[in-house]
């Protein structure tokens, strides 16, 4: 019989338990008016009552936790951690049983079904769900020190501390929502704000009633705060944006309504975060800043080098691109006059008559048009280019005079064949625009068309 390897998850539980013995009656949970959900004490009493849960599953079983943001993530991730099984967060809008299919043969425990700890899963405590090239899923593999490592560099390069109150309302289960809300909590004492509701209004009044100091969000929730006339909430002295590129438009009009810098965070579900921009200012569009604490990075081929790299995907493996404290990451980056600067992603590249199109830089140009508020640029099939660009835009304004405006900025074939005018452009739970699921949508809407602008050649 193969031996399984020991666990340790200890990088894990031990700070947990020197921090409770700090800051046992203090608040951990909170909920957006404010009012206690959780001290410390009662998050490790809490975890205790659930550990009887988990007593008949095998040693090493893969638990999906599917329960959004509520205040038991903090509890139920503890008693997993001590029962020496696997945590598998699965976020609102995913589907268990496609996970399921894309392990095969993996051992996996989703009510009620047991297992034990798979041969190809040492000593891990975390799998983190992501998409593959082909949009299947699959799960990245994370030890106990490569996520207090993840931990550390986030709170030591964005100084967040115990006398901190992070809002939450990214997901708690995926990569960022974890990372920056239940790590901290768990090993620095950083309490977290429990919230569910994304309108505006809402978040606002969550902000300012519970104190939260710290605001981890993504784009597209702050190019909606903007767009409210209200107060800055009392306390909030860190606004934190990542999940999708941050326009500088969104930028701007944050910080004009509020008077708060917004700093550009840039990571991946594989490696945790890779780079921060520590200054909260953008001068340039796909700013990033420089690398995390604890991070390096290389730029030719971009690669990705910290302790907090996972350990490679399950349950294929792809050990070109992760493992080993490495992680080779499939965005453009380049180094600008003011940090690294996200140019794109190799796979988004449309490949226009053998010319290659990156539609980050047609977005940018489109996005400076008065009345764009969103615009997400895509490949459709073409018989005579092989693929040509669309845009989606979201906005009040005139397709053709937006496909002037770009005929006028951009070379003939970078000019978008069609606009496709959208109240919002759909995201999912993470905040991203899925630019494959666009084009989709698209083919499906217009299965014949086949018109170009006639200004391309």
């Amino acid at each position: 019989m193969e031996k399984m390897p020991t666990l340790d998850f200890t990088p894990l539980l031990e700070p947990w338990q020197q921090m409770l013995a700090r800051r046992r009656a203090a608040t951990a949970v909170l909920s957006p008016d404010g009012s206690t959900l959780r001290t410390f004490a009662q998050i490790d009493d809490e975890a205790r009552e659930l550990a009887p849960r988990f007593a008949a599953l095998a040693p090493g079983s893969i638990v999906a936790v599917q329960i959004g943001n509520s205040p038991s993530w903090p509890a139920v991730f503890l008693a997993l951690l001590r029962g020496g099984h696997i945590t598998l967060p699965l976020g609102a809008d995913t589907q268990p049983p496609s996970f399921a299919n894309a392990l095969l043969d993996a051992t996996l425990a989703i009510h009620p079904k047991l297992g034990t700890r798979d041969s190809r899963l040492p000593a891990t405590a975390l799998l983190k769900l992501t998409s593959g090239t082909t949009g299947a899923p699959r799960a990245i593999r994370f030890t106990a020190a490569q996520l207090a490592a993840d931990c550390e560099h986030i709170c030591a390069t964005m100084g967040i501390g115990d006398g901190d109150v992070n809002f939450g309302v990214i997901p708690f289960a995926h990569s960022y929502g974890f990372s920056n809300l239940l790590t901290p909590l768990l090993l620095r004492g950083v309490s977290v704000v429990a919230a569910e509701d994304r309108l505006p209004r809402a978040i606002l009044d969550g902000l300012a009633r519970s104190g939260a100091t710290v605001f981890p969000g993504t784009p597209v929730l702050f190019q909606h705060l903007a767009e409210i006339d209200a107060p800055s909430p009392p306390r909030l002295r860190l606004c934190i944006s990542a999940g999708a590129p941050l326009s500088r438009a969104v930028w701007a009009k944050f910080h004009a309504r509020f008077g708060l810098p917004l700093h550009t965070f840039y990571g991946a579900s594989e490696s945790g975060g890779i780079a921060y921009d520590r200054a909260g200012e953008l001068p340039e569009e796909g700013l990033v800043g420089e690398a995390m604490d604890g991070v390096s990075v290389e730029l030719d081929p971009f690669t990705v080098r910290s302790a907090a790299v996972g350990e490679g995907y399950f349950p294929d493996e792809s050990p070109e691109s992760l493992g080993g404290g490495c992680y080779r990451p499939p965005d453009l980056v380049r180094r600008g006059e003011h940090g690294l600067v996200i140019a794109g992603r190799s796979g988004d590249v449309i490949n226009v008559g053998g010319r290659k199109l990156n539609p980050l830089e047609v977005e940018q140009c489109l996005a400076k048009f008065p009345g764009v508020r969103q615009v997400a640029v895509f490949g459709v099939p073409s018989k005579l280019r092989g693929e040509e660009p669309v845009a989606c835009v979201a906005g009040e304004i005139d397709p053709a005079a937006l496909q002037r405006h770009a005929a006028s900025a951009l070379a003939p074939w970078q000019v978008p064949r069609d606009v496709w005018l959208v109240a919002a452009l759909p995201v999912s739970e993470r905040g991203k625009i899925s630019r494959q699921n666009l084009a989709a949508q698209y083919a499906a809407r217009n299965p014949n068309l086949e018109t170009r602008n006639p200004n391309q050649t």
